[in-house]
């Protein structure tokens, strides 16, 4: 190592913690006084440190720092992009204003939920997420069961979201196609090639090369900043001008509800759809520097980007929707949006490929996260199959088996949307209901705990173990304080209470047999699996989160 004098070496500790992809120096360079070196080796320890108190053994490597994980938070939400694909179905239920009011519900309600979560991110930052959480804060008589059935909710929420998301890859790429060719017309079986296809992709880039995906995090929250800004301007400068009146006091009521409070229930749940998964960068905590500090804040910064995007994409195409009538009559109301805003097809398929770009990049990260659920769950034996699914590939520290289960079952999914799309909607639709349930019972556990004054501060606390059962909580070092905490608490609490139960109404009153929302069904047989499966085999090798040291 080159001599330089010490005094030119001023490292920023925080610049050190976010810092990617940091490679150890040799120990000729650590002998001579590396400064940097010395201060990631502290910033490791005390994440090994902080994993060893929740009783779990560190083996996966810590690639992602805070600007790549919030990278891999903003892909998995893309709620502008989110927003224009899912147009059609906000402006059912709420029309201009609905949709705009409802938007902004939305974001801070999730913006609560997630702030709490961050605070349990902190306290526990393991993969398991959820699961573990609930085991901590829950009575000890249920903690086995209740933690068994979150875990497996969250399992079969994230594997649903990555069939989601590769059918949105699918769907993307036959609309661009249809647009550019009137001889084109989309078959179920080519959307799940397709689908197979771009999954494949998100399995390699996860396995293979896998040592990059915190570079491409960085490169895609780049991506996702200026392709809204690619997208907004010629949407704003070239489209049909609107009126500021509808757009802020018309509510439509095309789902033929009673009252359009009820209409604006409804499209509230559409609405959070598009801020949904935040909790993956929980499932990546046990390979982020600083996990304890940088998942927290990743998380809440996300979803104020993400919110502060959404809306004003939001407001643009609102004022620039042109005729509603014959936007939404098409197939893809947002290509439609764009195609009579710049007048092309070239423009129009410009735009079009930065949100396909960006949506296949939610299907890398997505599946990164859903894997790594699943891995957890199956560490702590709550999955089938635990013994293979819970290895760690030693040269690349992936868990590969987890890996291939998620893109297999994605796969499998998708033969479904061959012989029926609603069936193959209710199956995904376990996303929201499922996820949801999760980040619900959590969130209200730990206002329980907190509430009652059952967690200690760090200071107060003389053990290696922290976090792991109820009787020893201890606060992590991102915690909002009181009673701004409590108060966030229940905001957050009663957001997804409201919105878990208008998840299962369907999106119009009076609903055929293919328009209904079959969801409950779905929650309900996971749930009754789950415990089939719990107290007939999984609650003799289940017991929680292990304690592994």
């Amino acid at each position: 190592m080159a001599n330089v004098e010490m005094d030119t070496i001023r490292p920023s500790i925080e610049m050190d913690v976010i810092r990617d992809n940091k490679e150890e120096p040799s120990s000729v360079e650590a002998a001579v006084g590396d400064v940097t070196y010395f201060k990631m080796q502290s910033i490791a320890e005390r994440d090994d440190a902080g994993l060893r108190r929740v009783g779990k053994q560190p083996v996966l490597k810590r690639r992602f720092g805070f600007m790549s994980m919030l990278g891999f938070s903003c892909t998995i939400l893309i709620t502008w992009e989110a927003e224009l694909m899912t147009l059609g179905g906000l402006f059912e239920n709420g029309g201009y204003a609905g949709t705009v009011y409802s938007f902004i519900i939305a974001w801070i309600g999730i913006l609560c939920a997630f702030t709490t979560m961050g605070e349990l991110a902190s306290m526990a930052p393991t993969s398991g997420g959820q699961y573990h959480w609930v085991s901590m804060l829950a009575p000890p008589g249920s903690r086995r069961y209740l933690s068994y059935l979150v875990g497996w909710m969250n399992v079969v929420g994230w594997q649903s979201a990555v069939a989601g998301v590769g059918f949105l890859n699918a769907s993307l790429i036959q609309g661009i196609s249809a647009l550019n060719s009137t001889s084109y017309s989309p078959k179920p079986w080519q959307a799940t090639l397709m689908f197979w296809a771009v999954v494949l992709v998100a399995v390699f880039v996860n396995t293979v090369v896998s040592s990059l995906l915190p570079k491409v995090e960085g490169l895609v929250l780049i991506l996702h900043v200026l392709g809204f800004f690619a997208i907004l301007i010629p949407l704003v400068s070239m489209g049909p001008h609107g009126d500021a009146t509808d757009v802020f006091t018309v509510f439509v009521n095309g789902g033929g509800w009673p009252t359009m409070g009820v209409s604006f229930m409804v499209g509230l749940v559409a609405t959070t759809w598009n801020f949904l998964g935040a909790d993956g960068a929980v499932h990546m905590s046990e390979e982020v520097h600083n996990a304890a500090v940088v998942v927290p804040w990743a998380i809440i910064f996300s979803i104020v980007l993400n919110g502060a995007l959404g809306f004003g994409m939001l407001l643009a195409t609102l004022f620039r929707l042109g005729d509603p009538d014959v936007v939404f009559a098409s197939a893809a109301p947002f290509m439609t949006i764009f195609q009579q805003a710049v007048g092309a097809n070239g423009g129009a398929n410009a735009m079009i490929a930065i949100i396909i770009l960006l949506a296949f990049s939610a299907l890398i990260s997505i599946t990164a996260g859903a894997s790594r659920m699943a891995w957890s769950f199956a560490r702590d034996r709550g999955l089938p199959g635990w013994q293979y699914l819970s290895k760690v590939d030693s040269k690349t520290s992936i868990p590969i088996f987890a890996v291939a289960l998620t893109a297999t079952i994605s796969c499998l999914l998708a033969l479904i949307n061959i012989g029926s799309n609603a069936a193959f909607s209710d199956v995904i639709s376990l996303t929201i209901n499922g996820l949801f349930t999760t980040y619900l019972l959590g969130n209200t556990l730990l206002l329980w705990r907190r509430v009652t004054g059952k967690i200690k501060m760090d200071f107060e606390v003389d053990s290696d173990l922290g976090n792991t059962d109820c009787d020893n909580l201890v606060w992590g070092p991102m915690r909002v304080p009181e009673p701004f905490g409590t108060i966030v608490n229940v905001i957050g609490c009663v957001f997804m209470i409201v919105v878990l139960f208008f998840s299962f109404w369907p999106s119009v009153n009076n609903p055929t047999a293919s328009s209904m929302n079959y969801s409950s069904l779905m929650l309900g047989a996971t749930v009754i699996f789950s415990t089939v499966y719990y107290f007939v085999s999984a609650r003799k090798t289940y017991t929680g989160p292990i304690v592994e040291i």
